[in-house]
């Protein structure tokens, strides 16, 4: 018989500082973890179908507009192996997964990256994975602004930079509803949703020419990676390594 995990109790990480409960996470109240887990032995599952697994249960009933959203940035992840290369699971399972914190069994500072990596990390996922959801999509900024920035810094350490940049653009080119969009108009539409005086809005200001820049760099990445089967073994792989 599988045993399966028992649901972390995660209350005593939520006794940190929960500023600015209006943020992403739109202030729901902190809940009992009771999201039912996957088997202690993950068998020859990948990490990827793993984090799939796990952001369906936990998203797609509660919160099915993020799920759509969920799933075309994990899909577009997917599309990425010409430049990841065997990163593309890793990628892949963290583009499932960033979202997670805003299910509303899971919010305990009211702050998504933090309190998904936070579940994460407690349910046994891998601790890069965790790192990047932490750190998604330049979360530390808007940690900044909450003051829990400290706090996110402390308990997860970034990604590496072209894990990081992949997320972010899988993230930042995939709207809430799951379409496909250009960067700039991405965040035209967080600031749009959120207004002008929002920390989140605030947050977006500061952290544009990171995401844009992030944007750039894969984007570029991947025009050399369709070109690079003309050239040389050799050459290719240095091209690849000079737009990373």
């Amino acid at each position: 018989m599988v045993r399966r995990a028992v649901a972390p109790h995660l209350r005593p990480e939520c006794r940190e500082p929960a500023h600015g409960r209006r943020g992403t996470s739109r202030g729901r109240p902190a809940a009992s973890v009771n999201v039912r887990q996957s088997p202690d032995s993950v068998g020859l599952m990948t990490k990827s179908a793993r984090a799939q697994d796990t952001a369906r249960r936990i998203l797609k009933t509660p919160l099915p507009r993020r799920w759509a959203h969920t799933m075309q940035v994990a899909a577009t992840a997917r599309t990425l192996a010409p430049v990841l290369g065997r990163d593309t699971d890793l990628v892949t399972a963290a583009a499932w997964l960033h979202d997670v914190g805003y299910a509303p069994a899971l919010a305990c500072t009211g702050f998504h990256p933090l309190d998904g990596a936070r579940y994460l990390r407690a349910t046994g996922h891998d601790a890069t994975i965790c790192q990047l959801v932490a750190h998604h999509s330049c979360a530390l900024i808007e940690a900044e602004e909450r003051g829990i920035g400290a706090v996110l810094a402390r308990e997860f350490a970034p990604a590496p930079d072209a894990l990081t940049d992949a997320l972010i653009y899988c993230d930042m080119t995939t709207g809430p509803d799951g379409q496909r969009l250009p960067v700039e108009q991405r965040l035209a539409d967080i600031r749009a949703r959120y207004g002008p005086d929002h920390v989140v809005t605030r947050s977006i200001s500061r952290s544009a020419p990171v995401l844009t820049g992030a944007v750039a760099r894969l984007t570029r990445r991947l025009e050399l990676a369709q070109c690079a089967p003309t050239r040389s073994p050799e050459r290719r792989t240095l091209v690849l390594a000079a737009a990373a």
